[in-house]
């Protein structure tokens, strides 16, 4: 079972303006704001973004990517558009994806770190 998911940051500042924003559009706030790290999630912190521990600059993880699972297509809808609004980088913008799934309705974007997360639902509207 998954309890969290962890990217790296190279500034705290930076992602915290970007997904402030971002997450509240998937129904999550900000459970966890430490001085080398940022966190959000419904109740408990299921994702979070970290600072190096060795000071080491951070860097986007070998096309792995983060994805929120929402009820509805407007919600990833509202989660691409916020997201670019924030500084994100589109990567796929919202629609159907029938190569998954024949309701597999996602968007994706990459944030101000080049980190990959995208917003998906199977709902039909």
């Amino acid at each position: 079972m998954l309890h969290h998911v962890s990217l790296g940051t190279a500034d705290l500042d930076r992602a915290r303006a970007f997904y402030d924003p971002v997450m509240r559009e998937l129904g999550l706030t900000r459970t966890l704001d430490v001085e080398d790290a940022v966190g959000y999630g419904a109740g408990i912190t299921a994702f979070s973004l970290n600072l190096p521990a060795d000071g080491a600059a951070a860097a986007p993880g070998n096309g792995v990517h983060v994805a929120f699972e929402v009820e509805r297509r407007a919600a990833v809808d509202a989660f691409f558009r916020v997201a670019v609004e924030q500084g994100g980088m589109a990567e796929g913008e919202p629609g159907l994806r029938p190569h998954y799934d024949a309701h597999y309705y996602a968007a994706f974007v990459r944030d101000p770190d080049g980190n990959k997360i995208e917003a998906v639902t199977f709902a039909a509207a």
